[in-house]
């Protein structure tokens, strides 16, 4: 005898269901994703440090000291008295020691040695770190689908960058200059914020799971990312104005505020020939440049600002505001780093004010393209 069947026998769920699939990302929610992030965040910090003692590699003129790239074998120091001795006979042969240094005792020269050494030999670590980092993520398979190039990219700008550190120290070394070319020295720590500012970029998308990501998406604030995007250009361009600055040690020609030299435009800004080389070799010209496109970047990341103030999102709101107070901070460091004549101390302050400044902005452009939604509640 046949037994009686429920009418809804055909849609119980008393069948087997498939398993739902996730995606690669999705499916390691602490794997891959927290570990890369983890170890990008240590190439950060790294890389902040390289940024910090190239300051005071420059500040304490020690960046031609080494007059030789050697990659590999230069990642040893002059192990005895013979080899300090070879060293020191080849710095003697450069401008910078025979028209400002004669007379250097090898003590001296171990010192500003020292500073040089190590800031390449961090460079070794931090490609060490990323190449170590790289080959166990790739050959455990656990890089995360469409992150291998971007990965792959921080290593190949960091490679350029030790190319591009040499190409820098290479123009000190002949010639009549006493120091490295000023547009060599904004090329190497451009480049340093922008391998900065990729690595900075990838932290915050690791920090989130893929699908919040593509949802977050969808309330992107396209014209307060498109004013954060070219905000970020204009601070890049400050950045590098500012190494020119150093590279000829300009913030020492003009020590009055906020006139030079008693008027609004310094004096003789186009004394040097051809004409161009005014932008780049005269310290007045490379000064007065520095300090105007500050005033603009100022007003700018103001209107800036006030568009983010009618963000629906609180995150994002307070994202410009420490963009805001960041650069006030910065603003005042440079003024005073003018009026003391600008001392070691102040001089990398105002640098490493740099580096946080363009994170913060780099921060709040990300909280502009994927904001972080605000419950109704305020919750």
């Amino acid at each position: 005898m046949s037994q009686k069947r429920s009418i809804f026998e055909d849609v119980s769920d008393s069948s087997p269901k498939e398993s739902v699939k996730t995606g690669a990302i999705d499916s390691r929610p602490k794997g891959a994703r927290r570990g890369i992030r983890a170890w990008l965040m240590v190439l950060f910090a790294l890389v902040v440090v390289m940024i910090a003692i190239g300051g005071l590699t420059r500040l304490t003129d020690s960046g031609l000291s080494i007059t030789e790239w050697k990659p590999v074998t230069g990642a040893l120091p002059p192990m005895d008295a013979a080899s300090w001795e070879a060293e020191f006979e080849r710095y003697q042969q450069i401008p910078e020691y025979q028209l400002q240094n004669k007379g250097m005792s090898l003590a001296e020269f171990k010192t500003i040695y020292w500073w040089e050494w190590g800031h390449r030999q961090l460079g070794r670590v931090i490609g060490l770190v990323w190449a170590l980092g790289f080959a166990g993520f790739a050959l455990t398979r656990n890089i995360p689908a469409g992150w291998t190039g971007r990965l792959f990219l921080i290593g190949g700008l960091g490679g350029l960058q030790g190319a591009i550190g040499w190409w820098m120290v290479s123009s000190g070394l002949t010639g009549s200059r006493l120091d490295v070319a000023s547009y060599r020295l904004a090329v190497h720590l451009g480049l340093a914020f922008v391998i900065l500012g990729f690595i900075a970029w990838y932290v915050f998308l690791l920090g989130r799971e893929e699908r919040a990501l593509m949802q977050a998406r969808r309330g992107k604030e396209a014209k307060l990312f498109s004013l954060s995007t070219g905000l970020l250009h204009a601070a890049m361009l400050q950045i590098l104005l500012g190494a020119l600055v150093a590279g000829i040690d300009a913030g020492r020609s003009f020590t009055d505020w906020p006139l030079m030299a008693g008027s609004f435009l310094p004096p003789e800004m186009f004394d040097l020939t051809p004409v161009w080389t005014n932008f780049f070799e005269n310290p007045g010209t490379v000064q007065f440049m520095h300090r105007i496109w500050g005033y603009l970047l100022v007003i700018f990341a103001v209107v800036v600002w006030r568009r983010a103030q009618g963000s629906a999102h609180s995150a994002t709101r307070f994202a410009f505001n420490a963009v805001m107070a960041a650069l006030a901070l910065q603003v005042a460091l440079g003024i005073a780093t003018v009026l003391y004549v600008a001392p070691w101390h102040l001089a990398i302050l105002h640098q490493i004010m740099a580096v946080i400044v363009w994170v913060l902005i780099l921060r709040a452009r990300f909280m502009a393209h994927y904001p972080v939604a605000t419950s109704v509640r305020g919750g």
